[in-house]
């Protein structure tokens, strides 16, 4: 398949100044400050994770992530807790929010480990929640007070105890974001249709596939080619032009997730991963018309020093998380006023009711042959055994529909007009169910 370009800005240093330099940064990933350094007193006075407690030997425990969440909470208005959800174990997922709660603030959203066994973004989210409810410094402060930050900590909390890619039923969440069958993808639908978020950062890790997929944090943006055009720009920016950038200035090599790359000449060879396919987060968001960054550090230890002390390279994982965090921040602090409109261009969209929708393919691939409606249909008709069966999940993916004779209508003029086909027409990989097209418009 063809492989669209890369890009990622400048040259990558040499290996052995990223080798040096990860692990400077790595010694330093329990302190790697969001937009300023925190003040002594405030570093003093927070709460700390088990894995800075332990100088990164483990991990956090679920009791104690409960606990550092508690404080928070306690510190009055400027931190919220409450449960979103409950695993099929019975554990509760968690929705942090911090900051503004006007309604013209931008909202930026962080979903940490969907997959259990990818320990490293939940650590940076925890201590992100911590750093920001405990600054003090004028410019985090600011950035709070016209921001609403939302944290999903654990996404997969039964996968992380269990220290498995998927949860307690073995279900991938990041594969379930269309059918949402599991607890945690339907709680994460809920926090998207409820708080609309206009940036999410999707965090996760990866194996290395050396020499052609071995860079310290790899990037990616929505792919599927119904993302609207200003969100998808916005979204590649974000991920090339301010993550990667950000984290080459902290020592860390990337690249593009799902890419592998020639190592001598550093032109593409192939697309392995990340593709458009709708059920995966970071494409149903963009579709659900938010800017989406997918981030993935790489879990092997990348020298002897971290062979022998495998500490040194939990904190590599975590500090480059961290990095991108940052960057993922200023970029919404400089970028509030192109993202709004963004997204609002996104869903407005939806109700002029114009244009084809895709339904396979990606940014850089070409759907297969009948993929593309190109005059797409009005609506959808449902029996009343079909709505009953995926009544829940539209309301969830924030699709209204009207009653029509003994079953509902679904019309395409709405926001999520470039959805409903995915899931209602019986071409699309993944539908829900089999509607009846309406092609008399």
């Amino acid at each position: 398949m063809p492989i669209a370009p890369t890009g990622g800005g400048r040259r990558p240093p040499r290996r052995g100044r990223v080798r040096n330099l990860a692990l400077a940064a790595a010694s330093a990933a329990l302190t790697v400050p969001l937009l300023t350094v925190p003040s002594d007193a405030a570093r003093t006075t927070a709460p700390r994770t088990g894995f800075e407690l332990s100088g990164g030997a483990r991990w956090t425990t679920q009791a104690e992530e409960a606990s550092l969440l508690a404080a928070l909470a306690r510190r009055g208005d400027r931190v919220s807790v409450r449960r979103i959800g409950t695993t099929a174990q019975g554990r509760p997922l968690r929705l942090v929010r911090l900051g503004s709660t006007e309604p013209d603030a931008l909202t930026v959203l962080l979903v940490c480990g969907q997959h259990g066994d990818e320990p490293a973004a939940r650590e940076a989210c925890l201590s992100t929640v911590r750093d920001l409810a405990h600054a003090t410094d004028a410019r985090t402060r600011a950035f709070l007070a016209r921001t609403e930050v939302l944290v999903v900590p654990t996404a997969n909390p039964d996968g992380l105890a269990a220290g498995t890619r998927g949860n307690g039923d073995g279900v991938d969440v990041n594969r379930d974001h269309i059918a949402l069958r599991s607890a945690e993808a339907r709680a994460l639908a809920g926090v998207l249709r409820d708080h609309e978020p206009d940036v999410i950062e999707d965090l996760h890790e990866y194996g290395a596939t050396v020499p052609y997929y071995d860079k310290d944090l790899l990037v990616l943006w929505p792919r599927n080619p119904n993302t609207d055009e200003r969100l998808h720009d916005e979204a590649h920016d974000l991920a090339v032009d301010r993550v990667r950038p950000a984290a080459l200035d902290a020592g860390f090599s990337t690249g593009v997730y799902g890419v592998w790359t020639d190592p001598d000449t550093g032109r593409p060879v192939r697309r392995t991963a990340g593709d458009g396919q709708e059920r995966i987060l970071r494409n149903v968001a963009g579709l659900k018309h938010a800017v989406v960054l997918l981030v993935e550090s790489r879990t092997d230890a990348l020298s002897a020093e971290e062979r022998a002390d495998p500490a040194l390279n939990d904190r590599r994982r975590v500090a480059s998380q961290l990095v991108a965090l940052k960057a993922l921040f200023r970029y919404a602090d400089e970028r509030r006023a192109g993202i709004a409109a963004a997204t609002a261009h996104s869903r407005a969209a939806g109700s002029d009711d114009a244009g084809p929708v895709v339904l396979g393919g990606a940014d850089d691939e070409a759907p297969a042959p009948g993929d593309t409606l190109t005059d797409p249909p009005c609506g959808y008709r449902l029996t009343k055994e079909q709505f009953a069966r995926v009544r829940d999940e539209l309301a969830l993916h924030a699709v209204t529909s009207r009653p029509d004779g003994d079953g509902v209508y679904v019309p395409l003029r709405q926001p999520a007009r470039k959805l409903i086909p995915l899931l209602l027409d019986g071409r699309a990989a993944y539908h829900l169910t089999n509607g009846q097209p309406d092609t008399a418009c």
